[in-house]
């Protein structure tokens, strides 16, 4: 049955309708842009409509209804300058009741545009960018509505065609310098999954260009798309019966997401509309796609906007399949071993390419906690992120040598940077089959001081780095992943089974399971988004404080993992204790949760230790009443350093300006230690402090001697335990510590080199 049209739709099949006339005439360009302001106008009821293209670098007027006509091909404006520049610029569409109350509004006298108060334009975008900008102005001060708005976008993609056909279109902004004619280049990212591989570059898809957007039978379109769905579906239906990852994960409820939204209505109901409005299926899935990218640059939240990226890898393939163009670097196969490169890639499309061929990825976008990511690192397969115009600078086949822990690739390089990386990566390989060796080898100093060596972990796979390290347990699971890689709260028993299976994995080991860290800049989607938006995520409403106020949620982890533990230990703490009552309440509410279980003759854990971590520096003042309550403390070293500070630390201008080795946090830690110690208290640095090998050095000249750490450091920060004399660097620390050294930093390293302590 065919969907009522909406008045959107309404308003642009009538305007499209007029312009399929308009292109189909032998008319010069001129005249037909000079035609299109006007039925534009006259339909929207606009006093004023504009189109201005991109010619040599600027945005030249080429057609306006309203304002005076001298100024055609006479005004003219930066990218960036003006409202119109703005648009074109950031590729974002403006509706303002008052265009001069804009910060970016500039006057043009020659226009004669001083009678207009609203103003409303979005960008013409051509493959990706914006080549024009199409505006209407109205006398009124008014803001359009969103029906006119998505209009004058539909059009905007019409004119795309119209202007590319008559060469109107300057295609050179950005093009640079041809890749072809560049030497060796040095590209940096950000680092999504840690590796080193050497590859030819394979691009991940050919751009499709749609020609055609006006549709001449709507009908025959929608058949089209649906036809289309149906193929993309089966598609990821045998992709999710076919991955292989030896083992369940965390990637699956990734995938599952995925698949949720390839069977999205809201989404093939926008493309639907966007036919009605009279576009091509091809035009209608860039379309909606389109709208899809301009919302992410307006969200800021990572995990929504990875949800955007899954929708842009389904439009992707969407595209692929109507217009029969569906070959992707994995249809056509890995001829060799291969870096793969793409704008955005989503987790099904990743799963179709040869693992024993695929080497490594490189994407334009990106990021830690989008789904390509997770799967990524299940597969082993080193990516790196937010390499801005890799597409524009590397050519096919080009050797690209990747080294995410660096964050950079090399593109073509030259011999001494090949031998320079053949270099690195056997120094690295060696490195790790050394520390494999190691791995049965104890974590005890010169002096005889047993350190005990943990993991932090998030997913089932990442249990699997207990018998990789040797290390001792898991000193923090980080319970939330499960919570913010779904579209709704996952069900007790889904979390009682990751619970239990990762108990199982680690087998006698011990494991501390933290309560859900989410809130702040881990958002839920299914939360509502005015509780989650706040200007200072970091210090916000998070962890504990959002769990005890939204109890029903700990609730159920409360007995998830008690029903995972049962018959055995269960260790669990709570993040972001600022007050001893909130430790009081958390535990209060296990407890609550044991004696229901016991009195329905239910099996629980033969012990529960309870622990809280120390994040807020406020906690550190009430220790003297916390520690008697406690079983362990856990010192989070990530989160106390930005507070001790107030420097955020992913803030570029501060992440290296304040120092772990500093007098003031080294001062704090050895106080919150020294507590412990008297009150006899188990305590113990969890976070990536602990995981540097000079910081680790610092932290047991502290007398701490519990570290629960990433699992790659674990064999490095073991091989420095075995070279250390624990004793004589406790005596030193504690004269450093008095005098408060503004270098304590070059103090350690002289100390460790001059006493052949191993900090590789």
């Amino acid at each position: 049955m065919t969907p009522p049209a909406t008045p959107a739709t309404i308003a642009a099949r009538s305007i499209l309708t007029s312009l399929h006339d308009v292109m189909a005439s032998r008319s010069p360009a001129q005249a037909k842009l000079n035609r299109v302001v006007q039925i534009i106008g006259e339909s929207l009821d606009s006093e004023v409509c504009s189109i201005y293209l991109l010619r040599d670098g600027q945005l030249e007027l080429f057609a306006t209804r309203g304002l005076n006509p001298e100024s055609v091909h006479v005004t003219r404006l930066a990218l960036g300058e003006g409202l119109v520049g703005t648009i074109a610029d950031e590729v974002e569409t403006m509706n303002l009741a008052e265009a001069t109350s804009h910060p970016a509004f500039a006057y043009k006298p020659e226009t004669g545009e001083e009678l207009y108060h609203s103003f409303a334009g979005v960008p013409i975008v051509r493959r990706e960018r914006a080549v024009g900008v199409l505006c209407v102005q109205h006398v009124a001060s008014r803001r359009y509505d969103d029906v006119e708005i998505e209009a004058l976008q539909t059009v905007a993609m019409v004119l795309a065609e119209l202007i590319a056909g008559a060469g109107l279109i300057d295609m050179s902004r950005g093009a640079g310098v041809d890749a072809r004619d560049a030497g060796a280049i040095r590209l940096t990212g950000l680092k999504l999954v840690d590796g080193m591989a050497a590859g030819r570059a394979v691009f991940h898809q050919p751009r499709i260009v749609v020609e055609h957007t006006v549709a001449e039978d709507i009908e025959a379109e929608r058949h089209r798309v649906y036809s289309a769905f149906r193929q993309m579906r089966e598609q990821i239906d045998r992709m999710m019966g076919h991955a292989e990852f030896g083992g369940a994960g965390e990637h699956q409820d990734v995938l599952e997401t995925y698949k949720m939204f390839a069977y999205d209505e809201g989404w093939s109901r926008r493309i639907n509309e966007a036919i009605d409005s009279g576009l091509t299926a091809e035009a209608a899935i860039e379309r909606v796609q389109q709208r899809t990218r301009m919302r992410m640059r307006e969200i800021s939240d990572p995990l929504l906007q990875d949800r955007m990226h899954d929708l842009e890898d389904l439009s992707n393939r969407l595209l692929r399949i109507v217009s029969g163009q569906l070959g992707t670097a994995a249809q056509l196969g890995l001829r060799q071993d291969s870096i793969l490169i793409a704008r955005n890639l989503g987790p099904a499309e990743l799963l179709e390419y040869d693992r024993r061929r695929l080497k490594g990825v490189i994407l334009e976008e990106g990021s830690l906690t989008a789904h390509v990511t997770i799967v990524a690192r299940a597969m082993g397969v080193p990516v790196l992120g937010r390499v801005g115009n890799i597409r524009r600078v590397v050519v096919e086949d080009d050797l690209l040598l990747l080294d995410a822990g660096e964050s950079q690739v090399l593109v073509r390089p030259t011999p001494a940077m090949e031998e320079s990386f053949e270099t690195r990566l056997g120094e690295t390989q060696r490195r790790r089959a050394f520390f494999v060796q190691t791995r049965d080898l104890p974590p005890v100093t010169k002096d005889g001081q047993r350190i005990t060596l943990m993991i932090n972990a998030g997913l089932r796979d990442d249990v699997a780095a207990l018998d990789v390290t040797g290390a001792d347990g898991i000193g923090l699971f980080r319970t939330e992943f499960q919570f913010l890689v779904g579209a709704t709260l996952p069900a007790r028993e889904r979390q009682q089974r990751l619970y239990r299976d990762v108990l199982d994995a680690a087998g006698d080991r011990p494991v501390i399971f933290r309560t859900v860290d989410i809130g702040g800049d881990k958002a839920l989607p299914y939360m509502r988004s005015d509780e989650m938006a706040e200007e200072n995520p970091a210090m916000g409403w998070r962890a504990l404080r959002l769990s005890l106020e939204r109890d029903a949620l700990m609730k159920a982890q409360a007995r998830a993992l008690l029903e995972a533990t049962a018959g055995r230990e269960l260790n669990v703490m709570f993040p972001m204790v600022s007050e001893p009552w909130e430790y009081e309440e958390a535990r209060a509410l296990f407890e609550r949760q044991r004696a229901w279980m016991r009195d329905r003759g239910k099996l629980l854990p033969t012990a529960i230790h309870y622990g809280a971590m120390l994040e807020v520096p406020a906690l550190a003042e009430m220790l003297d009443q916390l520690l008697p309550r406690l079983d362990f403390l856990s010192i989070g070293t990530n989160d106390l350093t930005q507070f001790l500070f107030a420097a955020d630390r992913a803030h570029p201008k501060l992440a290296e300006r304040y120092d772990w080795l500093s007098p003031a946090i080294l001062r704090f830690l050895a106080r919150v230690a020294g507590q412990a110690r008297a009150a006899g208290v188990l305590h113990g640095v969890c976070g990536e402090m602990g995981g540097r090998t000079l910081e680790a050095m610092a932290l047991i000249g502290l007398g701490i001697d519990r570290l629960s750490i990433t699992p790659v450091a674990v064999g490095p920060v073991k091989a420095m335990v075995r070279t250390l004399d624990a004793g004589a660097l406790r005596a030193r620390m504690g004269e450093w510590l008095a005098q408060g050294p503004r270098d304590m930093r070059g103090l350690l390293s002289r100390w460790a080199e001059e006493n052949g302590v191993s900090l590789a």
